[in-house]
């Protein structure tokens, strides 16, 4: 594995990881967590997609940071969220790997 990849990809590794746990059940702090999370992991990604002209990545990141900001939350049912959270890890993990793909 290149650790420069790594280094680009770790906090959406994370976010990954952090959204397949949440298909559990889990105290409320751990779901706030979440959204804090995926809120600045998603934000990041959008600006980094969004500098590198990929305006279609730019504009996924920025409707999951929208969907999962925990300033005003949108509150579904669990199972809606867990569907959510089982796309949006889908989504995080095509990014890392189309990106190491074609670096750039």
């Amino acid at each position: 594995m290149n650790m420069e990849w790594l280094k680009n990809n770790w906090f959406k590794i994370l976010a990954i990881i952090l959204l397949l746990i949440a298909i559990g059940n889990h105290p409320y702090s751990y779901y706030q967590f979440l959204r804090w999370f995926i809120l600045a992991t998603a934000g990041y990604s959008a600006y980094i997609a969004y500098n590198q002209q990929k305006i279609g990545w730019a504009w996924i990141f920025g409707t999951i940071a929208l969907l999962f900001n925990p300033i005003f939350p949108f509150y579904l049912q669990k199972d809606t969220w867990q569907f959510i959270d089982g796309i949006v890890a889908v989504i995080f993990s095509v990014s890392v790997f189309l990106k190491s793909n074609n670096q750039n």
